[in-house]
């Protein structure tokens, strides 16, 4: 592990295996961290924070500059463990890395731009507000996109004047210490960045519940955010949590269905449909559903499944056999209760085919429930007002996608959509290093990505000087 600039095992010299998803060979031994562990990152982030705090931002700046530039000669080493240990097809994975290099520079441009406001309304007094670093961040990050989503949090805490403990997934922890040997190349000072490895439920509750955690911030499951939500709130500690999605896609019938079946097929089967961002419901109006079906049916069955090292593959593996199972129940249990089964259901090993389903209701736990799988159902509307209804119709709001040429449902869609992300003639996945990413309802709370990240990170403090003495009472 990686804790105040140096890379120690674990206190109790235990490890535990990392396989990887496609051959199931073994692929690393890690440290497994428990409190003790935790107790000693905690020590040393907030042991720095004070140093860090007061470190100009153009040295801040400049350390996640090279941080960039790092990743980007290293890319073929990132990419590799991207595939190797998280089961990433070569275009996510280049996808996630040039993001990545895209986010460190955008928050390095960031650090400098942490910004407080001043207001006029009183002649004889200066009344502003200050933004300040919350202190020791704690960060949570999951394995879909391990990489990307774990510098989301850090390169801001840091960019904000955070020190961090990084609990990375332990599905994929190499990736998650890559960033330790990253930022040491990049010489961000010790203590600053620890980063420790081992079972969630020890790790994360120790983390959590330490006095000296300021923040926390997860991405994860969304039974996961509340468990974070509820420790954190018993320590009055602030949080931020992006969570799960079931994220519909709405088709009207003036759109380019050839387009609209690719925007689907992208949105729903990338990364094996592990992404919080993925199509889950496809809601189409009904002149044009029985032509998007067929289309959509026949795409979703070309699609490349197997080794995801070689660049022709599209589905790679789902990252572990508990998730395989998790997403095949998901699939027999619409289709006992009359769904209807257009293509895949089927896998070898880890290899889940793409799979599509009609005729799903909310007998069916797939209507309600996150699969986290390359499965998509499809959805008959009559027009875009119950087009909004089915879509709005779910406990999660993280992402959506609309396609259509007409300017004013595009609007009514947009506006009306219970979800923290809307894109028009676009399916549900996209991000950008400087956009709020983040959503409402069971997907979370909170937004991560260029100055929305800083207010989290940041405490805002309200200043105001006299400039002459008061009139008092007395």
């Amino acid at each position: 592990m990686f804790i105040n600039g140096q890379w120690v095992e674990a206190v109790s010299g235990e490890t535990f295996d990392d396989f990887n998803p496609y051959s199931g060979e073994l692929y690393a031994r890690v440290a497994k961290g428990d409190a003790r562990d935790a107790d000693r990152a905690m020590a040393a982030a907030h042991g720095a924070r004070k140093q860090w705090a007061a470190t100009p931002a153009i040295v801040r700046a400049q350390i996640l500059s090279k941080a960039a530039g790092i990743l980007r000669e290293n890319l073929k080493e990132y990419a590799s463990i991207l595939t190797q240990e998280g089961g990433g097809a070569v275009g996510k994975v280049m996808f996630e890395i040039s993001q990545t290099i895209d986010l460190l520079d955008t928050a390095a441009a960031d650090s400098k731009r942490i910004l407080g406001e001043t207001f006029q309304n009183d002649p004889a007094k200066l009344s502003m507000t200050l933004r300040r670093p919350r202190g020791t961040v704690v960060a949570i990050t999951p394995w879909n996109f391990p990489l990307i989503l774990s510098m989301y949090k850090v390169a801001y805490a840091i960019a904000a004047g955070n020190t961090v403990v990084l609990k990375p997934a332990s599905e994929t922890p190499v990736i998650g210490l890559k960033l330790g040997e990253l930022f040491e190349k990049a010489e961000l000072p010790p203590g600053v960045l620890n980063i420790i490895t081992g079972p969630g439920n020890i790790l994360g509750d120790a983390l959590i519940d330490d006095e000296r955690c300021s923040f926390v911030t997860i991405t994860g499951e969304t039974e996961t955010g509340r468990h974070v939500a509820k420790r954190a709130a018993a320590g009055l500690k602030q949080y931020s949590l992006e969570l799960g999605g079931k994220n519909p896609l709405i088709v009207l019938a003036d759109a380019d269905i050839d387009y609209a079946v690719k925007s689907a097929a992208f949105s729903a089967y990338l990364h094996q449909g592990e992404i919080c961002l993925s199509t889950d419901r496809i809601i189409v109006e009904e002149p044009i559903v029985e032509e998007f079906t067929r289309k959509l049916t026949a795409l979703a069955a070309s699609l490349p499944v197997g080794d995801p090292g070689l660049p022709t593959t599209f589905i790679g593996p789902v990252i572990s056999e508990r998730q395989v199972q998790s997403i095949d129940f998901h699939v027999r249990d619409a289709v006992s209760k009359g769904a209807t089964l257009l293509t895949g259901g089927t896998y070898v090993n880890r290899l889940y085919n793409p799979t599509l389903l009609t005729d799903v209701t909310p007998a069916m736990r797939i209507y309600h429930e996150e699969t986290f799988g390359p499965v998509a159902s499809i959805y008959a509307v009559e027009n875009e007002i119950e087009a909004l209804r089915l879509a709005n119709d779910t406990t999660y709001g993280l992402s959506s996608g609309v396609i259509t040429s007409n300017l004013e449902k595009a609007i009514f869609l947009a506006e009306g959509l219970e979800a923290g992300m809307v894109h028009v003639n676009d399916g549900s996945i996209d991000a950008e290093a400087c956009c709020p990413f983040g959503g409402c309802k069971g997907s979370g709370q909170g937004r991560e990505g260029g100055r929305y990240s800083i207010e989290e990170l940041t405490e805002l403090k309200w200043v105001t000087i006299q400039k002459r003495k008061r009139q008092l009472p007395f």
